[in-house]
């Protein structure tokens, strides 16, 4: 991967557009990327990263979205990346624009535009650019499978963050472990260490479930054994439990047969005994029985000669009553007529009583219109049943002419309930008119006073409107002029910091140098301390050392002046670090003063203040407008609805005039009608009701005057027919056939005794005369009591036996069905757990918890310990060369204190050669070891990628650190990267670099934002 140009707009601090030209920076192989603390130096790197993944790195991603507009941009410049770069032989270019609030095209305020994204390629042969995708997704994959790497390796590899690589010298193994797992991808064995261990989890869940259910067998056989088996103390997933439960559940099984045979052979004599003694328990009860059975028919017999003269009288009045039931249909006819007749005639007494009553009540009220007079009364209640047929449709016929009366005494209640409608609206309506009346006449008065609050409120609101303005940049000028009054006195400490540090470090670098000249003075003699006999000269090469130089008493060795040096050295960047904060310092007091101006503080303050007054009283004033307002407008439409209102009432009165005018008219012709109809009622409808009772009663009584007549007739005929069937029948008289009858409940009475009487006659003198039963009556009583005690005994044992077998003979089954289950289930059970021993071997194994795995690494450990010694065999061959061959980086297997073992790190000093860890290196030894790690770790990582070239690389920060001679070794192990076709950037702002390295881009950063200047070889 190389990259060609990069511009940048609106992005972090860089304002405008800027344009960085990588093609003329890496023909040097080596550039500089320099400029003060803030002015975007590490923002150059986010752009790539940015543009490449469309993220900034890690330690930087909070920056994203809108935060990654710069603040020094124009309100209708977009952000924008666009990087040209070749990568895997294509040559493409990624333009990314994060979201942004643009401003509205239409009207005021902004409105927010997703981020876009492009990706082209130049096609040689037709020498021009061609899109290929606009989806962030798309170009995405597409870049990071060109590439063969993540963001996260990208940063680690092309942006080698020195830092990080100094804290991965120091870390543990677990610290190193997660960065090394994010560079090389392993996370896949991570996942094969999870996936072990999920199975060897579930595997040991099946297991303890397959031994749980085995236990719960053996207890339910155990239960079944009746405590005659014992089950072995072992829990589940413990080896031998299956053999265990099996070899107990035989012996529970041998047991319970042997105590089913036993049982079996009890059951067998019990039945034997029950038997018997349920044949002699059969005799007894027999011979008990045929003795109480003559017993008792001699007692019958006795009773039976005792109410013979009884059953003879009811034999004789059985044959009358069968005589009297020829009469009975006679009688029942006379009776039937009787009781009709009697009916009747008191329905017509009662229909004439109640005709007589109502008539009587019409005339007791006086000689009125339409009431009936004493001799007609007195007429229909003597007339016959034709006589009140005759009254009744008279009635009737007067009933019908009063219908149109009827309708009309109803239309005439519609119009009263209508009148007095009108007199209430009338009333409810002057109401409405007086209300509105006293209410309008103060109307203007009303509106006049809330039209002038809302006026004052209005005119308020203006004013803070104008107070608003002016309080903002009165509130910033105060603010400057106190930051201007502190950055003075910061001023002038600082300068007094840098007369004092530039004086020191004056002082330093003399005295530096007259120990360096006295060393150089004396270096003959240091050269010559280190001659021997026989060995060449550094100097002249001869192994003669006739006259060696000798030490004085002011010799100065080279310990001293490297001491001399790192003091001038410190001195040195005191002054600059001096100098940098005054220069922040004058930056900040001019920055303040342009804003501020020459008015003093405490009269800013004042303006401020006053203002501050003035537009809370305006605030307050304009706060009542909303209220002002809202009482207007309801005070309004008060108005409109009180105006509305009389205009309604108004015309509701004069239609009710002639309505009413209407209503009086037809009331005196209704009235008229109604007087002549009810004649002197109260109303139509009582003369309509007192006619209706009188057709009602007069019609009754006619119907049962009629019944009354028929049913003497009837009873007549029924007395000549009852007489004429009683002389048949034998009887002197009616009434004596009548009391020989017997009703049905007598009847069958008397049958029932003379039945009861034969039947029992008949049953003695079978019972009297049975062979068997007269022979047992000639026998001793039957001990009935004892015989059936036996035989309860002789049941309660078989009953015992019984339950016993059938117990013996579930608990057989029982145990029989528990074991195959539990014979089934071992057999089931052990692939599972040939299964878990064999997953559980290799989880234990690839987490490092095994007896086997003597280091106790882990699989991703293992995996990351070989690329870690790949990384520290390609990091030792540019730090020998850093170190002057002093340092190499070897990997260590050694576990470090109770963790694991696999991801060690040392470094061998060939100076004592020992091994030590790499904490305890120097700054300057750190960094370039760090550099020599970061490069190594980009070559393995690069080829784990896949080969991809990475011509471009960026090392930021940490030169500060070194010393002369190793900057110059770092720089020539930097320039040797040009052998692989590579170009390093170097960011920093060490002053010794830029007379060192020629190409250089300076970030310069103002007040309106940073930009870039770039300068070639």
């Amino acid at each position: 991967m190389r990259l060609h140009r990069l511009d940048i707009t609106a992005f972090g601090p860089f304002g405008g557009s800027q344009s960085v030209d990588f093609d003329t920076l890496s023909a040097a192989g080596l550039f500089l990327l320099h400029g003060p603390t803030g002015a975007g130096k590490t923002s150059v790197l986010d752009a790539v990263c940015y543009a490449l993944y469309g993220t900034v790195p890690g330690a930087r991603q909070s920056g994203q979205g809108l935060t990654l507009r710069s603040d020094h941009a124009a309100t209708g410049t977009r952000t924008a990346v666009t990087l040209e770069l070749t990568v895997a032989g294509r040559r493409l270019e990624v333009t990314r624009q994060p979201p942004w609030e643009r401003p509205k095209k239409r009207g005021s305020g902004t409105t927010l535009e997703k981020a876009q994204s492009w990706l082209r390629e130049y096609d040689a042969t037709a020498g021009a650019w061609k899109d290929l995708s606009r989806s962030h997704q798309e170009i995405g994959e597409e870049i990071t499978q060109l590439l063969g790497m993540s963001r996260e390796q990208f940063c680690q590899v092309v942006l080698l963050p020195q830092g990080d690589f100094a804290r991965f010298l120091r870390a543990d193994a677990e610290s190193r472990g997660r960065l090394l797992g994010r560079l090389f991808d392993t996370h896949r064995f991570a996942e094969v260490e999870k996936r072990l261990a999920e199975r060897r989890r579930a595997a040991e869940a099946r297991v303890r479930e397959g031994d749980a259910t085995l236990l719960a067998d053996a207890h339910r056989m155990q239960q079944a054994a009746g405590g005659a088996m014992t089950l072995p103390e072992l829990q589940p997933g413990e080896p031998g439990l299956a053999e265990a439960v099996l070899t107990a559940a035989a012996v529970a099984r041998t047991t319970a047969r042997e105590q089913l045979t036993i049982a079996h052979c009890r059951l067998t004599a019990a039945e034997s005994g029950q038997a018997a003694a349920e044949r002699e328990l059969g005799e007894a009860r027999e011979l008990a029985r045929l003795q109480q059975r003559f017993t008792e028919a001699r007692e019958r017999a006795a009773r039976l000669q005792e109410h013979a003269e009884a059953h003879r009288a009811a034999q004789e009045r059985m044959d009358r009553a069968r005589k009297a039931e020829a009469v009975a249909p006679a009688l029942e006819l006379r009776d039937a007529a009787d009781a009709e007749h009697r009916r009747a005639a008191q329905a017509e007494a009662g229909a004439r009583a109640l005709l007589r009553d109502a008539l009587e009540a019409e005339g007791a009220g006086g000689p009125r219109s339409g009431a009936a007079p004493a001799d007609d009364v007195d007429a229909s209640a003597h007339a016959g049943a034709s006589g009140l047929a005759v009254a009744a449709r008279r009635a009737a016929e007067e009933l019908g002419g009063l219908e149109s009366a009827r309708r009309a005494e109803q239309r005439l209640s519609e119009l009263l309930t209508e009148r007095a409608g009108l007199d209430r609206e009338e009333r409810a309506d002057a109401e409405v008119l007086q209300e509105a009346e006293a209410w309008l006449a103060g109307w203007e008065e009303i509106r006049t006073g809330l039209q002038s609050a809302v006026e004052s409120a209005q005119e308020a609101a203006t004013r803070a409107e104008q107070l608003a303005v002016q309080r903002d940049p009165a509130r910033r000028r105060l603010a400057a002029a106190r930051q201007r009054d502190q950055f003075a006195r910061d001023t002038d400490d600082a300068q007094r910091q840098v007369t004092a540090a530039t004086e020191r470090a004056l002082k330093a670098r003399a005295e530096w140098l007259d120990v360096k000249e006295q060393r150089l003075n004396g270096i003959a003699a240091e050269l010559a301390a280190q001659l021997t006999d026989g060995e060449p000269c550094a100097v002249c090469g001869a192994t003669e050392h006739p006259a060696p130089a000798r030490k004085d008493a002011g010799h100065v060795d080279r310990e001293t002046e490297e001491r001399a040096l790192a003091v001038s050295q410190e001195a040195d960047e005191q002054r600059v670090e001096a100098e940098r904060r005054l220069g922040v310092v004058q930056r900040a007091l001019a920055a303040a003063e342009g804003e501020a101006g020459d008015t003093p503080t405490e009269q800013l303050a004042s303006q401020a203040q006053e203002l501050e007054r003035l537009y809370a009283e305006a605030r307050n004033a304009a706060s009542a407008l909303h209220t002002a307002s809202e009482r207007l407008r309801q005070a309004e439409q008060e108005h409109e609805r009180r105006v509305a209102a009389r205009q309604q009432a108004a015309v509701r009165t004069a239609s009710r005039v002639a309505r009413r005018d209407a209503l009086d008219r037809e009331r005196t012709t209704l009235e008229q009608q109604l007087t002549h109809a009810r004649g002197t009622a109260a109303s139509v409808s009582i003369r309509a009701t007192q006619l209706e009772r009188r057709v009602a009663l007069l019609t009754d009584a006619a119907d049962t005057a009629r019944a009354a007549e028929d049913t003497a007739q009837r009873l007549k005929d029924a007395d000549a027919r009852l007489a004429d069937a009683a002389f048949r029948a034998g009887f002197d008289t009616p009434q004596a056939a009548a009391a020989a009858l017997l009703d049905a409940a007598a009847h069958r009475e008397l049958q029932h005794r003379l039945d009861a009487w034969q039947s029992e006659e008949s049953a003695v003198r079978a019972v009297l005369a049975e062979d068997d039963t007269a022979a047992a009556a000639r026998r001793s009583p039957a001990d009935l009591a004892g015989a059936q005690r036996t035989a309860a005994a002789a049941a309660q044992r078989l009953r015992e036996a019984a339950s016993a077998r059938d117990a013996a003979a579930r608990r057989c089954a029982e145990l029989d069905r528990l074991s195959a289950r539990s014979a089934d289930g071992v057999r089931a059970l052990a692939p599972l757990r040939e299964e878990y021993d064999r997953v559980a071997r290799l989880a234990a194994l690839t987490a490092g918890t095994s007896a086997e795995n003597e280091r106790k690494m882990r699989l991703e450990s293992y995996v990351l310990a070989a690329r870690l010694e790949q990384v520290a065999a390609a990091a030792t061959v540019r730090l020998q060369r850093m170190s002057s061959g002093r340092y190499t980086l070897v990997h260590s297997d050694d576990r470090a204190g109770r963790g694991r073992s696999g991801l060690g790190l040392h470094v061998v000093d060939a100076w004592t050669g020992r091994e030590r860890d790499t904490a305890t290196l120097s700054g300057g030894e750190t960094f370039f070891a760090s550099l020599a790690l970061a490069l190594g770790l980009a070559d393995v990582v690069t080829d784990e990628a896949g080969g991809v070239r990475l011509d471009t690389l960026f090392i930021d920060e940490g030169f500060g650190s070194l010393d002369d001679q190793t900057l110059d070794e770092v720089l020539d192990v930097l320039d040797s990267l040009r052998e692989r076709d590579r170009s390093v950037g170097i960011v920093s702002h060490v002053a010794d670099l830029r007379r060192r390295i020629h190409a250089q881009l300076e970030v310069v950063k103002g007040r309106s934002g940073s930009v870039v200047r770039q300068r070639g070889q």
